[in-house]
């Protein structure tokens, strides 16, 4: 996504910063004096822990999804190579929390430098645009799976797998690098209080502004949505038609799919949406309207990250393939040190069995 909801702030309060603009078209926001969100602090603060909560179950989680990835000469199941990529993602959007949470608690000051403004946000832009289009590749591989590809070679799949997750990060890269690349410091002159913002060139200021946070709606919620929806609509009913009783569970799991990432996502880019709508004059302009998007945008962006922590139960935790292969590097891992010989001579045995039962409920 974009730096908007982590640098947002209330009208009024950079009135005596010099803004590095100078053309009309510019952004002003020093002709209405707000006065100060009732219990700001306490709504940043309060941020900050649910922040801190995410950090910490989204760094477990993935880290155990990658662990066991890499850990494991195979998962049971089809999409690996984006699970792991995916995990990858997200990893890397919960490792960018803490510097967001340092800025959240001093009301979105930058005390960090320009650099670290500019690296943390092509971070986490990356990433975040990364874990949505790797579900989005997900729904689609899975049907194609099922529905045409369900013969053909393992290593012809894995081979087209792997080349569409480089295009992703490719395209993750190009489309957080335009927002990241206008990004600088900004100090104010009375209070010495430092902001990291976008500035965009003085001749488009506004047109550059409603863009980005058009990409951020269209490509980071509109079109993947959309394609998760429908995809994972036409596995469930392509499941459905399966006489195997197993597979008509499934549509439980497919449905939670499409429901938690509507669910995460709608409310920030609605938010997003009313943004635009203000900076086009479509929505007259008041204080009450700014202290709503303020709040807003900092709570739905607090939700849409919770995805980075049940993604990992959703598309790795919930399989049993998967679980099983948890165990496995667990007892592989630390048979010397705690006598498990027994148990690893076990899973040996039983691979083939499992693998076998797995094939069936496929």
């Amino acid at each position: 996504m974009d730096l908007h909801v982590f640098d947002y702030s209330e009208p009024g309060n950079f009135s005596d910063i010099s803004w590095p603009c100078n053309s009309s078209d510019c952004i002003v926001v020093d002709t209405l004096q707000c006065s100060g969100l009732p219990n700001k602090s306490v709504l940043l603060y309060t941020l900050a822990f649910v922040y801190i909560f995410i950090f910490v179950i989204g760094m477990i989680a993935n880290s155990v999804v990658v662990w066991v990835n890499i850990q494991a000469k195979t998962t049971g199941y089809d999409t690996h190579c984006y699970i792991l990529n995916l995990a990858i993602a997200d990893l890397w959007v919960v490792v960018t929390i803490p510097v967001w949470v340092v800025s959240l608690v001093q009301h979105n000051q930058w005390p960090m430098g320009e650099l670290t403004c500019k690296v943390t946000h092509l971070i986490f832009s990356i990433n975040l645009f990364g874990s949505i289009f790797f579900l989005t590749c997900m729904s689609v591989d899975r049907y194609l799976s099922v529905a045409y590809f369900a013969h053909t070679s393992s290593r012809k799949k894995q081979a087209v797998r792997r080349a569409v997750c480089v295009l992703v990060w490719l395209l993750a890269f190009c489309v957080s690098l335009p927002d990241t690349y206008y990004l600088k410091t900004v100090t104010s002159a009375s209070n010495n209080e430092t902001y990291c913002r976008s500035f965009y060139p003085e001749h488009s200021v506004k047109e550059w502004l409603i863009s980005m946070e058009l990409v951020s709606v269209v490509l980071g919620f509109a079109i993947p949505f959309s394609v998760i929806a429908v995809f994972y609509c036409l596995l469930a009913r392509a499941v459905s038609s399966s006489s195997d009783p197993e597979k008509h569970s499934s549509r439980k799991i497919i449905f939670s799919y499409v429901v938690v990432f509507l669910v995460c996502w709608l409310p920030y880019h609605v938010v997003v949406l009313l943004d635009i709508f203000s900076i086009l004059h479509y929505l007259p302009f008041s204080c009450q309207l700014e202290n709503f998007l303020f709040t807003a945008l900092h709570v739905t962006q607090c939700l849409s990250l919770v995805h980075c922590c049940v993604n990992p139960v959703l598309y790795s935790f919930i399989h049993r393939s998967y679980r099983y292969e948890l165990m496995k590097a667990f007892i592989f891992k630390y048979s010397a040190k705690t006598g498990l010989t027994k148990l690893i001579d076990a899973s040996r045995a039983s691979e083939t069995e499992y693998s076998a039962l797995e094939q069936t409920t496929k």
